[in-house]
């Protein structure tokens, strides 16, 4: 009897080791792996420490020549203001039109919304390529197409949030509550009833939150396609940083910042607001 239990607990304690092991090696060869590759992106881009270390020299002083963060004179101060107001424009115009077409986009590419496969699968696979551009890159083709200015700005934002905003609500389409949508079938309400009575009731706050999200993070998007000439206080900023005035472009940085603290603390409450959290 004993031997059987011995014979027993070497036979389902055998494999253990062997499992512990191969895992132990796997771990070491994707560690190695990611070493390696570690190691050649460094080499292929050049990073050496000595690069390094000269670098952060030049930007302590860089730094330095920063403060104080004040223009050199004042009248230049409503110039920027304005040009920050551009920028907070360019961002709302174009989160606004992106959550305008998106709510639209996000029912046809949800699962359990159209039946057509087909319709579905396009929809989804030109959201993808739309997502997949960059908004810097879209900023370049609509100044070829409609010219410099915030115009460019806020279509550019408002094309990559498009694909993005849809495919949140598309998501949390495909998640809402079945028992809404059976409960208008029920009543003898049709497809768009579903929809407007079903559906949008349960998403809607979902997805103004995620606008107010984007809304935030537009703001800042704004002042980089601002460079490329679409509009705003980017403009601004790369002139700056090219005749390195650093003590104006550290005032334009600084103006970016705090307008971004702003609207993070107000989108927080607003999203806690609309999505019913207390305490926020």
């Amino acid at each position: 009897m004993t031997g059987s239990l011995r014979a027993d607990f070497l036979t389902s304690a055998g494999p253990v080791p062997r499992a512990a092991s191969g895992g132990a090696l796997m771990g070491a060869a994707v560690a190695a792996l990611v070493l390696a590759t570690y190691i050649g992106g460094a080499v292929v881009l050049g990073v050496t420490p000595g690069r390094i270390f000269a670098g952060l020299g030049r930007l302590g002083t860089v730094f330095a020549l920063m403060l104080p963060p004040w223009p050199d004179s004042t009248a230049h101060v409503p110039t920027y203001l304005g040009a920050l107001g551009q920028t907070l424009a360019i961002a709302f115009l174009g989160t606004s039109l992106a959550g305008l077409f998106a709510l639209p986009l996000g029912f046809l590419a949800a699962k359990n919304v159209v039946a057509g496969r087909v319709l579905h699968f396009l929809t989804r696979r030109v959201l993808d390529s739309v997502r997949s551009v960059d908004t810097l890159i879209w900023a370049l083709i609509w100044i070829n197409v409609v010219g410099l200015g915030p115009f460019a700005g806020a279509l550019a934002i408002a094309s990559t949030d498009l694909a993005a905003l849809a495919k949140l609500m598309s998501e949390a389409i495909e998640t809402a509550d079945e028992g809404p949508v059976e409960a208008v079938l029920a009543c003898g309400g049709g497809r768009l009833a579903v929809m407007r009575f079903g559906i949008l009731p349960q998403v809607l706050p979902v997805f103004a939150s995620q606008a107010l999200y984007f809304f935030e993070s537009n703001t800042r998007s704004a002042t980089i396609i601002g460079i490329v000439g679409a509009g705003g206080i980017g403009l601004y900023l790369s002139e700056m940083i090219r005749v390195l005035e650093w003590r104006e472009a550290a005032f334009l940085i600084l103006l970016v910042l705090v307008t971004v603290a702003v609207i993070d603390a107000i989108s927080r409450r607003l999203r806690a607001a609309i999505m019913g959290v207390r305490g926020s």
